[in-house]
């Protein structure tokens, strides 16, 4: 999202800033309204989705866009991903993903796989992550949790969050305290977690042990330098 690659995209495109990230990634379902994609993205206040996507619709058609957004994650894929046996396992996981409900998932699991092999682990893994992200807002809708609660009780969200997302510290004070005031918060929270992790957890059966172990090693390695 806040990658030069993509910054990049955006002005050869003729996009302003960040406009490429909403418009690309909603861009799998055609033409969705701000109001829609605010809610798909979750965690973004709604005045930041009216005031960019509208006019980033205007100037790039969905099928430009898709394009535009992964060229950009191709690009940023050659920086910090090499040739792993993530180019043959992420596909694997894809194809077998059930993607019911899971809108955006849905969308992106129909766009043709890039050839190249580096580029097929970014966008393996930008799947996996639009995948396991819309189990998780329907786990936080089992338990009762809006996305920008869920990001109050996260110990890694929290206001610092919040602010990052374009939140004001106006606002962000009051969702802070109006979540807090529900007891239970914590509690519902851990609870969609465990069962992302769980649904996340029946997808990974679908490999071979000796896979997922290969998996589980490849996507270590994204974290060590040479």
């Amino acid at each position: 999202m806040t990658s030069p690659e993509l910054a990049e995209v955006e002005r050869e495109v003729g996009l302003g800033r960040r406009a490429l990230y909403f418009r690309g990634r909603s861009a799998v379902l055609g033409d969705p309204s701000p109001s829609v994609v605010a809610e798909l993205f979750g965690i973004f206040p709604r005045w930041v989705v009216d005031l960019v996507l509208p006019s980033a619709t205007e100037v790039l058609g969905s099928t430009a866009a898709v394009s535009a957004y992964t060229e950009a994650l191709y690009r940023w894929s050659k920086a910090p991903l090499r040739e792993s046996a993530l180019g043959e396992l992420l596909p694997r996981l894809v194809a077998a993903a059930d993607a019911s409900g899971l809108a955006l998932f849905a969308g992106w699991q129909r766009v043709p796989w890039p050839d190249d092999p580096v580029a097929r682990i970014g966008h393996g893994l930008m799947l996996l992550r639009e995948y396991r992200g819309g189990l998780h807002f329907a786990a936080l809708r089992a338990v009762g949790l809006t996305v920008p609660e869920a990001v109050v009780a996260d110990p890694e969200g929290g206001r610092a969050r919040l602010l990052r997302t374009a939140w004001s510290p106006e606002a962000a004070d009051e969702l802070i305290a109006r979540a807090r005031r529900r007891p239970d918060l914590e509690t519902r929270w851990r609870r969609a977690e465990s069962l992302t992790d769980e649904r996340m957890g029946e997808l990974l059966e679908v490999l071979p042990e000796g896979d997922r172990d290969a998996l589980v090693r490849s996507l270590a390695d994204l974290g060590r330098e040479e």
